[in-house]
C-alpha cells in the first residue's frame, strides 16, 4: 500500500485531477483540458514546492474533503473558502501541514466556483497522452472523484518557497469582461452582430461547465440559413448556436464544430470565466488585438 496517497471522504459536487493539460493533439480529437483557472492551479502548486506541471485537485463550488496518509505540505486557493483539517480552521491560500491520518476539509467557496487543492509531491494518478487531466469531453484521464477513492501522490520536489506563503490573486469577478478578436465567420451574421454583442449585456447560464461557458442574453441572428462544415475550434472561440446565445469554450472543448464562430477571447482572460458562478454579468469588448 502506498503511503504517499490520500483517500476521498468527499468528494464535492465535482472534483477532478488537473495539470497544465494535453498540448499538440487536436489532430487526434483530442482536447487540451487542464485546469480551467491555471494561474491558481500554478500558484497553489508553487505553494507547496511543486512545479508547474504538478496535478492538482479542481473542485467545484462544494469543496471536497481527504483523508492524508502521510505528513505532507497542502495548499488550497481559487475560489475562497474555509479549510480545516480535523475540523480545526487553518489558513486558506497558504502551505499548511497536514499530519498524518488526518481530514482535510475544503468547504463550500463563498465567492467564485473552483477550487485547487495542491499536495507536494502532486497528485501521481496514471498520465494518459502525457497528462493527468481529467476530459469531461472525452473520457480520457481519470474518473472525476467518487467517495472511497485512494489517490497516489509523487514524492516532494522540493521545499516550501520561502516569502511564498500567503495567496495575494485577485478575487473573483463580480462582472466578466472578455475581449473579443472578431472572426474567423463574421459573414455568417447579419450586419452590425459584433456592435450588438458589445453592446449588449449577458449572465453566465446554470448550464455552463467544463466544456464552455454558456450566456443569457439577446441573441444574435445569423445572417445564412445553409450548413457550415465543421472546422478547427480554438480554445477561447465564441461559438453562436441556432438559439443566437453566445457559448465561450473552455479547456474541455471540441475540437471541431459546424456553428460559426463570431470572435475569439485571448486565453488569459480564460481564468477569470473559469470563477464566474451563474448569473454572473459578461460583457464582451470587440478589439482588433
Amino acid at each position: 500500500m502506498n503511503a504517499r496517497a490520500v483517500e476521498v471522504i468527499r468528494a464535492g459536487a465535482l472534483t477532478t485531477v488537473q495539470d497544465l493539460g494535453r498540448d499538440g493533439f487536436a489532430h487526434l480529437g483530442v482536447p487540451r483540458s487542464g485546469a480551467l483557472d491555471q494561474p491558481a492551479h500554478r500558484h497553489a502548486n508553487h505553494l507547496v514546492g511543486n512545479p508547474p506541471d504538478a496535478a492538482t485537485l479542481e473542485t467545484t463550488l462544494t469543496g471536497t474533503a481527504v483523508r492524508v496518509r502521510t505528513t505532507t505540505v497542502a495548499a488550497v486557493v481559487g475560489a475562497p473558502c474555509t479549510v480545516r483539517i480535523n475540523g480545526r480552521p487553518v489558513a486558506w491560500g497558504a502551505a499548511i501541514r497536514v499530519p498524518a491520518g488526518a481530514v482535510l476539509d475544503v468547504g463550500p467557496a463563498t465567492a467564485g466556483l473552483r477550487g485547487y487543492l495542491a499536495f507536494a509531491g502532486g497528485v501521481a494518478v496514471e498520465p494518459v497522452l502525457g497528462s493527468r487531466s481529467t476530459d469531461l469531453l472525452s473520457g480520457l484521464g481519470p474518473a472525476p472523484l467518487a467517495d472511497g477513492d485512494v489517490l497516489a501522490l509523487g514524492e516532494p520536489s522540493g521545499p516550501t518557497p520561502a516569502g511564498a506563503d500567503v495567496s495575494r490573486r485577485p478575487g473573483p469577478p463580480t462582472e466578466l469582461v472578455l475581449p473579443l478578436i472578431p472572426g474567423p465567420r463574421q459573414d455568417w451574421f447579419t450586419p452590425g452582430a459584433l456592435t450588438s454583442l458589445g453592446a449588449a449585456r449577458y449572465a453566465v447560464a446554470s448550464a455552463s461547465n467544463r466544456i464552455g461557458l454558456r450566456t443569457e442574453g439577446p441573441p444574435l441572428s445569423w445572417a445564412r440559413t445553409d450548413e457550415l462544415p465543421s472546422e478547427g475550434m480554438v480554445l477561447g472561440a465564441v461559438q453562436v448556436p441556432p438559439d443566437g446565445r453566445p457559448v465561450l469554450f473552455l479547456a474541455d472543448h471540441p475540437v471541431t464544430g459546424g456553428y460559426p464562430v463570431i470572435g475569439v477571447v485571448p486565453e488569459e482572460y480564460l481564468a477569470h470565466a473559469a470563477q464566474a458562478v451563474p448569473g454572473t454579468p459578461v460583457r464582451f469588448t470587440v478589439t482588433a488585438r
